[in-house]
């Protein structure tokens, strides 16, 4: 590694003073790179060790550059790494870059290839997007870290009452919170000593997911005051406060809460062509938990103890035409209009008023 450090450092130096352009597709161990000169010309192609001292050797040797990369696991630390070192580092949404995902003759050196190429000509070409900061990344792995616990602990409920009905036999009571040993006092012999330890394991997750939960109100509190003006909306709650605070980190990137929608992949897809105008299913792009999270959210205002509110009259009022589907798109427009609300009470810190007169409401007409 030393020895090619040294050479690319020695191929590099030829070229200061010109604005090299950089395609960098990483892997989880190596990652392969391409240098293009300022003609357009492959000045060098190489992969090196995807780690920060690789990085460091390697390109914190290169001038000033723009350096262009695909979303994936390591683009979060890389690309902070990269601008700590003085580059223009541009982050590539790579489900939009076809010319990558749907190519037929596809690896590494030709992505990273292609990457350079793109940003040397244009990088909104790439559809470039920003990654969150190192401290808001770091505070939102303890919200993933707990839905990871709630996974596998639905996974366990799910496998020991169907062990259960095997059986002949039921697990008495549902609430995933209180399932602990005691639920298989009922049962046959053989399933309390078959599932004994398996409920064991269930109680012990409920334990470490409240533990969480007090971490995440303590976070919430002391680190993110804004949490308090989305929690005002009932049905709106620490969880789904912090994870939208955390997700879109930067209220000021949406020119309007409109936006917001759009960029949590709630508005309907578009493939207009000609007369045609086909209605298409949401496009889904965007955070996936933060999307999972204001579907629940919908789901309680539109519930039974849902809160009176100009919002759960319109969904309401929604799902009432009728049709197979129209409560299923009543909570997905209802979730729409409540990610826009949310950030215009982040915005304006307006206290909400859950019934206002319409010609007045916050919330946006109807998409």
């Amino acid at each position: 590694m030393k020895k090619l450090s040294t050479a690319v450092a020695r191929e590099i130096g030829k070229f200061a003073g010109q604005r090299l352009t950089v395609g960098l597709d990483l892997g989880d161990r190596w990652s392969h790179y391409c240098v293009l000169d300022e003609a357009g010309q492959i000045v060098l192609e190489e992969k090196l060790s995807t780690s920060p001292k690789a990085m460091q050797a390697v390109l914190g040797a290169m001038p000033r550059s723009r350096i262009a990369l695909e979303t994936g696991m390591h683009s979060p630390w890389v690309s902070r790494w990269l601008s700590g070192l003085g580059h223009e580092t541009i982050v590539a949404h790579a489900r939009n870059v076809r010319l990558i995902g749907e190519s037929r003759r596809k690896d590494d050196r030709r992505d990273a290839r292609t990457l350079a190429r793109l940003a040397r000509i244009d990088p909104q070409l790439l559809s470039p997007v920003q990654h969150r900061s190192a401290k808001a990344q770091a505070d939102l792995m303890v919200i993933r870290a707990r839905a990871g616990l709630v996974r596998a602990r639905t996974a366990l409920i799910n496998t020991a009452r169907g062990l259960t009905k095997s059986y002949g036999e039921r697990l008495r009571g549902c609430n995933p919170r209180n399932m602990n040993p005691e639920k298989a006092m009922g049962l046959s012999p053989e399933l309390q000593a078959a599932l004994e330890p398996l409920l064991a394991g269930i109680e012990s997750l409920s334990e470490q997911i409240r533990e969480y939960n007090q971490r995440i109100e303590q976070l919430a509190q002391e680190s993110y005051p804004q949490a308090a003006l989305l929690k005002q909306v009932k049905g709106v709650g620490t969880l789904i406060a912090l994870t939208y605070l955390l997700t879109l980190q930067d209220a000021q990137r949406f020119r309007k809460s409109r936006d917001v929608g759009c960029y949590l992949g709630r508005q309907p897809g578009r493939r207009n062509s000609g007369q045609s105008e086909p209605q298409l299913h949401i496009s889904k792009e965007g955070d996936p938990y933060l999307r999972t999270l204001l579907v629940q959210g919908a789901h309680h205002i539109l519930g039974p103890f849902g809160a009176d509110s100009d919002l759960r009259r319109w969904g309401l009022k929604l799902a009432g035409r009728g049709g197979k589907n129209g409560k299923k798109r009543a909570i997905v427009a209802t979730a729409r209009k409540l990610a826009v609300l949310l950030h215009r009470l982040w915005v304006s810190g307006e206290v909400y008023e859950p019934l206002r007169n319409s010609s007045q409401a916050m919330l946006p007409a109807a998409a």
